[in-house]
């Protein structure tokens, strides 16, 4: 953890951005699709622990493709293709959450019973 120490002294303005960053994202996850998805998910599951680890990877790798992508991406797409497959994309998640897990695609060796 020195790393870290390291690089928040010399970079300046780090902490703050640190809080605004944590602050930001966890104001707009409170109540988001995303929880709700863990709540369901935990909801309908045996082991918690899992649901939490999950998430909380999947998060963070949401998270790092965000600001790796994220200044570039606006330059190169129209928004409007952007929005159009996020709403597809949720829209997809949706639909499979909703859908009953007996009419869910067997896997390859897999038997419904």
């Amino acid at each position: 953890m020195n790393w870290l120490a390291d690089w928040l002294a010399n970079e300046q303005g780090s902490w703050q951005l640190l809080a605004l960053s944590f602050a930001t994202v966890f104001l707009a996850e409170l109540g988001d699709k995303s929880q709700l998805a863990a709540i369901a998910l935990s909801g309908n599951s045996k082991s918690p622990t899992a649901v939490f680890l999950g998430t909380s990877v999947a998060l963070i790798m949401a998270s790092a493709i965000g600001v790796v992508a994220g200044g570039g991406a606006a330059l190169v797409l129209p928004t409007v293709w952007v929005k159009g497959a996020a709403a597809a994309g949720f829209a997809f998640l949706g639909i499979r959450l909703l859908w009953p897990k007996s009419m869910w695609p067997k896997s390859k060796g897999e038997s419904r019973h």
